[in-house]
């Protein structure tokens, strides 16, 4: 990865090439934000920086994440009593080659493992201490990369505080974490935080239309439901028809609703409806969630007379959207907002999906008849 091919962070990309130009490269550092922001990219281009200056022909190494310098620890799950990051590696390294900005839902879903839970665990830092131990291969840095730090066990959390407080010579760690609020406080106490902001909408406009052939409208709205973040603007650009499908289980959703407290008959169609989403893996049912949150948030501007905000409108198949809108004010927006988050959570949680989505259904039929 390369500091041009990062999208936006102009002022954070200055800092940390000057950090190592200056001789400057702190042992730990701890870079915070979601992976959309550019965590990850940001990282492998500083250890590119960093290797390149020691051995100019360090940065394809890197490059193709084949660098013998340069460690990986991530999340994975237990397979045969066994969770080594190398032992998925081949894996991580595919995700992260066609898409640097890959989240941990992404990584989740890449390994087919929606029903297990990824972690980093105290063999992982067993195994990475062991490593440390040796001599580098080219004789300068050694770099070892933390990608989800705050996915490590109590029992890694401790191994690896006492790894940072004792690190080998010439050893420089990176990790990357979305919150600090699920690392020890003793780790945070020893790396130098670096925050990572989110992307401005302008540096993603810019960045989709340097490398998309996208219409300005399109981008304009993918720019609006990315809220700076690039792997979301990407799924957006990618997902094509999905929104089409998204829309259509919308609008059902929607009318269901209307009708059920009038024709208890329309339950069995929201059951149906429930039963359907159920099936698709968890990361497509929860970009239908936000999805939803998104389109119940621009109906209540629309209702407030702040059609400027409203970037994106459902008019297929007969919606009528302003008619619609007229229901969504702030007697329901919380109470449907809140129930559409809890749905997250629970399939966050491996809550049974066709439980979770017939409940959230039944709810919104609820909601939607309150009057402002």
């Amino acid at each position: 990865m390369n500091w041009e091919n990062i999208a936006g962070q102009r002022n954070l990309k200055k800092l940390l090439k000057d950090s190592i130009a200056e001789n400057r490269v702190s042992h730990a550092q701890l870079f915070v934000g979601k992976e959309g922001y550019g965590t990850l990219p940001m990282v492998l281009a500083y250890a590119k920086e960093v290797l390149s200056r020691e051995n100019e022909h360090a940065a394809s190494k890197v490059e193709h994440l084949n660098h013998l310098d340069l460690h990986f620890s991530f999340p994975v799950f237990t397979d045969n009593k066994n969770s080594l990051s190398k032992n998925k590696f081949e894996e991580f390294r595919e995700m992260i080659l066609n898409s640097p900005y890959s989240s941990y839902d992404d990584w989740t879903a890449f390994l087919e493992s929606e029903n297990k839970q990824l972690f980093i665990s105290a063999d992982e830092i067993d195994d990475q201490n062991q490593k440390f131990s040796l001599k580098s291969f080219e004789g300068g840095t050694k770099i070892l990369i933390v990608w989800r730090a705050d996915k490590m066990n109590i029992a890694a959390s401790n191994k690896f505080l006492k790894f940072l407080e004792e690190p080998p010579a010439k050893t420089v760690i990176l990790l990357t974490a979305e919150s600090s609020n699920d690392i020890l406080p003793t780790i945070l106490s020893r790396t130098q935080i670096v925050e990572v902001p989110r992307i401005s909408d302008e540096d993603i406009q810019e960045y989709l239309k340097n490398n998309f052939n996208v219409s300005d409208e399109k981008i304009k709205e993918m720019v609006h439901e990315a809220q700076g973040d690039l792997n979301d603007a990407l799924k957006l650009l990618a997902s094509g028809n999905k929104n089409e499908e998204f829309e259509k289980l919308f609008v059902q959703w929607v009318r269901d609703a209307f009708m059920v407290k009038k024709k208890p008959e329309f339950l069995k169609s929201i059951i149906f409806w429930a039963r359907e989403i159920a099936g698709w893996n968890r990361e497509k049912q929860k970009n239908f969630l936000n999805y939803c949150s998104e389109i119940f948030r621009l109906a209540l501007l629309q209702n407030y007379q702040s059609e400027d905000l409203v970037y994106k409108k459902i008019d297929a198949n007969g919606f009528n959207w302003k008619g619609f809108s007229k229901f969504i004010s702030g007697a329901n927006i919380e109470s449907i907002l809140e129930e559409i988050n809890t749905a997250d959570l629970h399939l966050t949680r491996n809550g049974n999906p066709k439980i979770v989505w017939t409940d959230l259904g039944i709810k919104l039929s609820r909601h939607i008849h309150k009057n402002s």
